[in-house]
């Protein structure tokens, strides 16, 4: 039987049964389904450490990367669900031990793991991991000194966000009863774990979406706490949605998360770090009774200065006193000059009223009927002389004795010149007896109205 692989077999054009084989051709669909089932038997489960790169994911939520040595890389892909469960954010660079099954992708001819849990690989690169996002989130200015915020002397409402179950909330709140009692609003959370992280979140979001004058009133202050743990265990508060929560909320906010050694990003992000959630709980509230005595000795020391004070001015008002002059030294001069201007004022009057009646006999003895008469006489005298005089000089008086008052008719103002005479032409003459209106002519009986005056005389 000749053998189909021999090469002194010549090649034939169409495909037939080779005698003796009885093995029909595979498609590459079926050697495709052959080797994935025999990959995911043999490889069922593996654990691969290896670098991140070409991190992405895609709008599916779906996850794709490659993991890669110094020698080889291999393809990896992350379902949805998977992804989302991841207890951090994975980056290009990080190392990591990946747990999966490996399996093939057909469509390209190649093998990947398909993974469903990815940890970090040693704590030096979740150090790393934290000290590049707390680089990134700097950078934006999240721990900036100036965004702080001071916190409110005694707030009347506190939000605490931890877990309901643990010692924290119950240190927190004996601590604040014996402190100060206030009014205190506990959102529960899980603190540590899958989810952890998105549950801090939304519970410092959902407390500053409360508003005011609402059925649960609005914190003035808010608490975030955890007790002590492992960096992994508190690694929630290192995740970016957390640390971004803090920084956007608007109540002041303290960090209580670990003992005192322990840092978290949070911490950075927050207006106030507190060692402790105990210690969270004395820095949010004064000690009431230390107010109280606060208050009393204010009080105390307001009454003594007010004493003092009256004291000191009593002192003062005495010493001033001593030193003033007696009343009877210091008014004596002043009622010797008020007895004297009494004595003067009787005696003024006295001579006033004597030289009022003395001016008062001169004027009556002026005023006698005899007196009167004479000056009645003498005064009638100067007014007829008077009378004379403005009989003389009065204008109509030349009228009695033939004489004429000329004017104009249309001005009625005296015309005192013939150059005015002809000027009125119309005139009026006013008589002892009467007036008589005339009119001035030329000689020749024209009137000075006609043209070429000539000499003119009165008709």
């Amino acid at each position: 039987m000749a053998d189909p692989f021999d090469d002194a077999v010549s090649p034939r054009l169409v495909a037939e049964p080779v005698a003796g084989d009885n093995a029909a051709p595979w498609s590459v669909s079926e050697l495709s389904q052959r080797l994935k089932r025999m990959v995911e038997t043999e490889f069922g489960h593996v654990r691969l450490r290896g670098e991140i790169s070409g991190w992405k994911r895609a709008a599916s939520g779906h996850a794709y990367l490659t993991l890669k040595d110094a020698d080889a890389v291999i393809d990896g892909v992350i379902w949805r669900g998977a992804a989302a469960a991841l207890p951090f954010q994975p980056q290009d660079g990080l190392e990591v031990v990946a747990t999966g099954k490996l399996t093939t992708y057909p469509g390209r001819s190649k093998y990947q793991i398909v993974i469903e849990r990815m940890e970090l690989a040693g704590e030096g690169q979740l150090m790393a991991l934290l000290e590049k996002l707390k680089a990134k989130l700097a950078s934006e200015g999240l721990f900036d000194r100036e965004r702080k915020r001071a916190l409110p002397f005694m707030p009347r409402t506190i939000g605490v966000i931890t877990s309901p179950t643990g010692a924290v909330i119950r240190d927190i709140l004996h601590r604040l009863e014996d402190r100060c009692p206030t009014h205190v609003v506990v959102w529960p959370v899980q603190v540590q774990g899958e989810g952890a992280a998105g549950q801090v979140a939304a519970a410092i979001r959902g407390f500053d979406a409360i508003r005011p004058g609402g059925p649960v009133p609005r914190p003035d202050l808010l608490i975030v706490a955890r007790g002590g743990g492992s960096i992994e265990d508190l690694w929630a508060f290192n995740e970016e949605v957390v640390v971004r929560a803090i920084a956007e909320c608007s109540i002041p906010l303290i960090s209580a998360v670990g003992h005192e050694t322990d840092t978290s990003l949070s911490d950075f992000a927050a207006d106030l770090r507190a060692p402790t959630p105990t210690a969270a709980a004395e820095i949010a509230v004064p000690v009431l009774a230390e107010l109280r005595n606060n208050i009393a000795s204010l009080s105390l020391r307001s009454e003594r200065c007010a004493r003092r004070y009256h004291e000191r001015a009593r002192e003062r008002l005495d010493a001033l006193v001593r030193v003033l002059p007696r009343r009877d030294a210091l008014l004596g001069p002043q009622r010797q000059k008020l007895d004297d201007l009494g004595a003067r004022l009787g005696l003024g009057l006295e001579r006033r009223v004597a030289r009022s009646r003395a001016e008062l006999d001169r004027a009556a003895g002026a005023l006698r009927p005899a007196m009167l008469g004479q000056r009645l006489a003498a005064a009638r005298a100067r007014l007829e002389a008077v009378g004379k005089h403005l009989d003389l000089v009065h204008p109509k008086a030349p009228l009695q004795r033939g004489y004429a008052w000329v004017e104009g008719r249309a001005t009625g103002k005296v015309v005192a010149t013939a150059a005015e005479a002809r000027a009125a032409v119309s005139i009026r003459l006013q008589f002892r007896d009467g007036t008589v209106d005339a009119k001035v002519e030329r000689a020749g009986g024209k009137s000075y109205a006609d043209p070429a005056p000539e000499q003119g005389s009165l008709l």
